[in-house]
């Protein structure tokens, strides 16, 4: 039988409430979330199914409750880390690409095969605003992070999970590098969609080779050729 372990509901509420803040930026920091009631309709989930997500989002430092006020937007970077985290040494995102190569190209082949359905649904989400981000000339950086880490929590596999901000400091980094790079950019968007394209038909080796080429790319792009030798 095929091992397959998905996202509590309290899991996707935390995503939701995420995707709230730092994709639709509907709540800024300091913004006062909506009460219980209110949030956990929108969302369409149980009050207790949403509390045990705002134990998450606590956890993160995303949120924060303060006692008789509410909960409150804490702080709006995903997996609550700063680009201030890297020393800044090129030996650093080469090292931290490599990582991702490593660990990336089996995590999709896992996610491809036990993520549920919705969780796909919102990998695609995530791809397609990457690739808005990329034809609107907009600055693509936390799209590009929940696009790779849901992947990783789709995985099902917790370890892949305590990696998470690993794999966002690369990409972190690599955005930011790849602005000087137009090749990097362009070979982002075939690769995302051949990853995607994977996914959705269940394509496990597929969507593992689509995303060791992707991150081949970027080291290549960025001329960090020796890792690939």
């Amino acid at each position: 039988m095929e091992y397959k372990k998905s996202q509590s509901l309290s899991e996707q509420a935390a995503d939701e409430i995420l995707d709230m803040i730092t994709i639709k930026k509907q709540f800024k920091v300091g913004d006062k979330l909506p009460n219980e009631t209110e949030l956990s309709s929108i969302l369409n989930v149980s009050r207790t199914t949403l509390r045990e997500a705002i134990k998450m989002l606590v956890l993160k430092d995303i949120v924060e409750i303060k006692r008789g006020k509410g909960t409150f937007v804490k702080s709006d970077e995903v997996d609550n880390f700063t680009l201030s985290d890297l020393k800044g040494h090129s030996s650093d995102l080469a090292d931290l690409l490599e990582m991702r190569l490593i660990i990336e190209p089996m995590g999709v082949y896992y996610a491809t095969k036990r993520a549920s359905d919705s969780e796909i649904e919102k990998i695609i989400e995530y791809g397609e605003m990457v690739e808005q981000k990329i034809l609107n000339n907009e600055d693509r950086t936390i799209a590009e992070q929940l696009f790779h880490n849901a992947i990783a929590k789709a995985s099902g596999n917790s370890f892949m999970k305590e990696l998470v901000p690993i794999i966002s400091k690369a990409i972190n980094e690599s955005v930011q590098l790849s602005k000087q790079y137009e090749k990097a950019t362009e070979l982002t968007l075939k690769d995302h969609k051949l990853i995607m394209d994977f996914m959705k038909d269940r394509n496990a080796e597929g969507a593992k080779t689509a995303m060791n080429l992707h991150i081949i790319h970027t080291i290549d792009s960025f001329g960090f050729n020796d890792r690939l030798i």
